[in-house]
């Protein structure tokens, strides 16, 4: 498994290169790849004496902060045409100690022979410099990487069980359309469904329950969350509802005291709240007992310029005559 990758380059002036010595380094770099940093070191006349300055060596070192990965490292030379040569590629799987306490760990690979010099003119230099192309990949490995468990797909398989009929022992009729589901599931997640269907209610017994107050986008959107613990979405995202239907899915999941999705229906009410929505969200979280999202409203309505304009519309007087009790609360806090 690939933890991360990168790449840099080297840059070479060309006629300069006759100037060093066998065994002179120059370019030595510090990359940050992620947390693991990474060192590169080249020798325009090689590394050791006994190739008599004819290559150009490249030696590229990965410090890490474990020994439970293998480095594939790459290098390559830009060629005159504009195309990459072919690569030099050294796999370190073998860490060695370090002295340091925040990267114990270090990987080496060394091209000793990345490309002949007199190779270089006529092939790689391009305006008077050579570009060494420097790449590090770092996958996951040693014999103690765990085994690779794939991701949970459990919400995708009881996605699939949503209306559907095979092994449903319960359906619902909600303005003429049929909904099929199982009992066993929506009693585990709702204690109002438990007590209705496996209760001593009289939809125990009833093959098909109608439901009133309630439309069918609604109800879809709450057996949606019932069998995969997420927000249903329209056009690949459930940011484009309107705040009507999250008000009405509030609603359900007050009635089926689904808390976690009357939460997730207040957090979307509460990203569309302006001067010109804040009573009609008050509302709301007043009427379907949320006082996460009351608060919210509260503490936005009582900024002064806010209230100013919101006291004198007409979903204020809305809120006046609908929810007395509130009234009480803002006088309370005007009067702090």
């Amino acid at each position: 498994m690939i933890i991360s990758s990168s790449f840099t380059e080297v840059k070479l002036e060309y006629p300069g290169t006759n100037s060093f010595a066998i065994g002179d380094g120059l370019n030595k770099h510090v990359f940050e790849d992620g947390e693991q940093p990474w060192l590169i070191i080249c020798y325009p006349r090689g590394h050791s004496e006994d190739d008599n300055g004819d290559y150009i060596s490249l030696y590229i070192g990965l410090m890490a902060k474990s020994s439970n990965v293998k480095a594939v490292f790459h290098a390559f030379l830009l060629c005159t045409d504009g195309r990459v040569g072919a690569p030099s590629i050294n796999c370190a799987d073998k860490a060695f100690p370090t002295k340091s306490s925040r990267y114990p760990y270090g990987y080496v690979a060394s091209f000793r022979h990345l490309v002949r010099r007199t190779d270089l003119e006529p092939s790689y230099v391009i305006n008077g410099v050579v570009t060494i192309i420097c790449a590090v990949v770092i996958f996951a490995g040693g014999a103690d990487e765990p085994i690779a468990v794939p991701q949970s797909n459990l919400g995708s398989q009881l996605g699939a069980m949503v209306d559907c009929a095979d092994g449903s022992d319960v359906s619902f009729s909600v303005s003429g359309e049929t909904f099929y589901a199982h009992r066993a599931v929506l009693a585990a997640r709702s204690p109002v469904f438990k007590a209705e269907l496996l209760g001593s209610m009289a939809e125990a017994t009833m093959p098909c329950i109608t439901l009133h107050d309630i439309d069918p986008a609604t109800f879809r959107a709450l057996l949606h969350f019932v069998y995969t613990d997420t927000l249903p979405t329209r056009g690949g995202s459930s940011s484009s509802m309107s705040t009507e239907f999250f008000a009405s899915l509030m609603a359900a999941a007050d009635r089926y005291a689904l808390d976690r999705l009357k939460l997730m229906c207040a957090q979307k009410l509460w990203e569309s709240v302006s001067v010109e929505t804040i009573a009609v969200t008050l509302g709301y979280a007043e009427m379907y007992h949320c006082p996460e999202l009351k608060s919210k409203c509260l503490d936005f309505l009582m900024t002064e310029s806010n209230f100013n304009k919101v006291a004198v519309s007409d979903d204020y007087f809305y809120l006046r005559d609908n929810f007395p009790s509130l009234i009480e609360e803002i006088k309370k806090r005007i009067e702090k």
